[in-house]
C-alpha cells in the first residue's frame, strides 16, 4: 500500500461538547502546504437568510493544553485590577 499524501487536505468533525456559541460548530485539522493546522468552523446565516459556514484555522494545541483551557477559569468583569496584577507574571 502506498503512502496517503494528505497535503492540502482536512477534515471537520461535530463539536458534541459544543456549550456556548461562542464554541466551534466543527472542528478538526487541515494540512496546509505540509503544515498542520487547527481548523473551526460555526453554521451562520446572513442577513438575507442564507447559511455559511465561517471558518478559523489557527496553530494546532496539544491535548495538554487543550485540555488545561477547557479546565481554566475565565476571567469576570467583576475581577479588579488587583487581582488581575496577581495572576500576570510582569
Amino acid at each position: 500500500m502506498a503512502d496517503y499524501d494528505d497535503t492540502n487536505r482536512g477534515v471537520l468533525f461535530r463539536n458534541d461538547r459544543k456549550d456556548k456559541d461562542s464554541q466551534p460548530d466543527y472542528t478538526g485539522r487541515i494540512n496546509v502546504k505540509g503544515t498542520e493546522q487547527q481548523i473551526s468552523a460555526w453554521i451562520n446565516e446572513s442577513a438575507k437568510g442564507v447559511k455559511y459556514l465561517s471558518i478559523r484555522c489557527s496553530d494546532p494545541m496539544s491535548r495538554d493544553e487543550a485540555s488545561a483551557q477547557q479546565s481554566a477559569p475565565a476571567a469576570t468583569a467583576s475581577t479588579s485590577a488587583s487581582q488581575l496584577d496577581d495572576v500576570i507574571p510582569f
